[in-house]
């Protein structure tokens, strides 16, 4: 008889319920206190953020690009989204004690070695395409995601089908095949 490994982490009910109280709070404060149209999506957040380095170094360059005419650079709700992802990350993993620091996964140590420059490539590479696709997309995968499946409507559910299935071929590739990378 084999024994079931206790699984630590936060209960997936529980998680999956704050998730939608949180979603609800959001579109209400974006939507009804904010007065925008639209509640997710914090992909913009990273390039205006890029344009507001870019402007210390080069403020002509910055002031003559079309899209931070349209867009800015204020660091705004999106801004806050961007940060409160991170700080609500990092507040779970401290109180399900899952939080650790670690240069190399596990993972991808088994599979591709300990080299901790051959990950940090991997993962600005992957980051770059990710960033170029939410670009392409005018919005990131997990937003159009998130509100879309909220809202269950047909193009969010599409949408996921379609961010969900190239990731599970990318991640059997990756790391079920010998001579990968």
């Amino acid at each position: 008889m084999t024994q079931q490994k206790k699984q630590d982490g936060w209960n997936p009910y529980l998680a999956g319920a704050l998730v939608g109280l949180l979603a609800t709070a959001s579109v209400w404060v974006t939507t009804e206190r904010l007065g925008r149209s639209s509640f997710l999506g914090a992909s913009t957040t990273f390039v205006r953020a890029a344009g507001f380095i870019e402007r210390s170094i080069s403020p002509q360059r910055v002031q003559d690009n079309t899209y931070y005419q349209q867009t800015g650079l204020a660091f705004d709700w999106q801004f806050m989204v961007v940060a409160g992802i991170f700080i609500g990350a990092l507040i779970a993993s401290l109180t399900d004690k899952s939080c650790k620091l670690e240069s190399v996964p596990p993972m991808w140590q088994a599979r591709f070695g300990s080299s901790i420059a051959r990950r940090a490539v991997f993962a600005v590479l992957g980051g770059m395409v990710a960033m170029v696709g939410a670009r392409m997309a005018d919005g990131c995968p997990s937003g159009h995601g998130l509100s879309g499946v909220m809202q269950l409507s047909v193009s969010g559910l599409t949408a996921m089908a379609m961010f969900f299935a190239p990731a599970i071929l990318a991640a059997h590739f990756i790391y079920n095949r010998k001579g990968a990378l």
